[in-house]
């Protein structure tokens, strides 16, 4: 038996996803890119970052939050910032993207 497909992604797109992060090893890229960032940034520069996944998300907010707490940069974006329905309607890829940022002290 067929069944129609309901959800907006093809099946494999979750697969392909699962393998683009392994082999790229996208949280070790992400660990490294959040751990020297407030160094390569001047002071009043800012770093924003834009994730598509709710686990890089979530290692972003915990870092900027750590960071943030250190006093080495200060929080610009208290909250997630999500596209807008207008965005998503325009560009329906940016409907899962989360952009938070932080300004180096």
């Amino acid at each position: 038996m067929i069944l129609p497909r309901i959800v907006r992604l093809h099946p494999a797109t979750q697969t392909f996803r699962a393998l683009r992060t392994v082999v790229n090893d996208e949280p070790g890229e992400l660990d490294a890119l959040l751990r020297v960032a407030p160094e390569l940034v001047r002071a009043g520069g800012r770093i924003v970052v834009l994730t598509f996944m709710s686990l890089e998300d979530r290692k972003v907010k915990h870092s900027f939050q750590e960071l943030g707490r250190t006093g080495r940069v200060r929080i610009l974006t208290r909250h997630v910032v999500r596209p807008s329905e207008q965005e998503v309607r325009d560009n329906p890829p940016s409907r899962s993207a989360k952009l938070r940022a932080v300004e180096v002290t």
